[in-house]
């Protein structure tokens, strides 16, 4: 799994979970679920979310490979 920082990239953008999530075409509960490490989402998008918040992936995802 990955740590994330997607709450604060949102809460800073003051973005809902479901503007965000409009944005980038997924679910509510897709943002909701990467917010809470409980989904990891797929390489397109983290780019996508990277675009949006006008940063880099791994401002937003750190990948911790001991987990």
């Amino acid at each position: 799994m990955m740590d994330n920082d997607l709450k604060v990239w949102r809460a800073k953008s003051d973005v809902t979970q479901a503007e965000l999530a409009d944005e980038v075409e997924v679910s509510r509960q897709t943002i909701n679920a990467i917010e809470r490490g409980r989904y990891d989402p797929s390489l397109e998008l983290a780019f996508e979310l990277a675009d949006y918040f006008e940063c880099q992936i791994e401002d937003i995802f750190q990948y911790d490979p001991e987990e």
